[in-house]
């Protein structure tokens, strides 16, 4: 009977989980590795699928075998250290340097500059002035400046 699968024994039959871990456990041994289990690799697989197609779950999803979407991200998928430095580095870069962010916004920004004329038109100066709330707002300005 063909099962289909990847690995089997020598009799096309499904193998136990011992003819994994022994080989696994001496690898680990010889090589001072971390100690991990062999499905530590599927979840392993999941995370790096994830990062390497930019975030396509239902592909891992339908890869991966898994029923629900939630099992590839809350339970198979893991963050890994260089995503979040870089996730740092970039949210860092954006806001300190005011880079990647919204081009509206320094066009909103450069329209809210105040602009000065080159010459005080008489006439304009002496109608605000002549407004008492006008000449308050101004007066108070004016003493936030110093």
């Amino acid at each position: 009977m063909d099962y289909n699968l990847v690995m089997a024994s020598t009799f096309g039959l499904p193998l136990g989980d011992g003819a994994i871990r022994g080989p696994l456990k001496k690898l680990i041994e010889d090589y001072n590795l971390p100690p991990v289990v062999f499905h530590s690799f599927r979840h392993s697989s999941v995370t790096y699928k994830l990062k390497l197609n930019g975030g396509d779950i239902k592909a891992v999803q339908g890869n991966s075998g898994h029923a629900q979407v939630n099992m590839v991200t809350d339970v198979y998928s893991h963050i890994l250290d260089d995503d979040r430095r870089k996730n740092a580095e970039l949210f860092e870069e954006a806001f300190y340097e005011k880079k990647n962010l919204d081009p509206q916004m320094h066009v909103q920004q450069e329209n809210n500059n105040a602009t000065v004329a080159d010459e005080v038109d008489p006439e304009l100066l002496a109608k605000v002035l002549a407004n008492p709330e006008m000449r308050a707002l101004l007066n108070s300005l004016a003493k936030t400046m110093k």
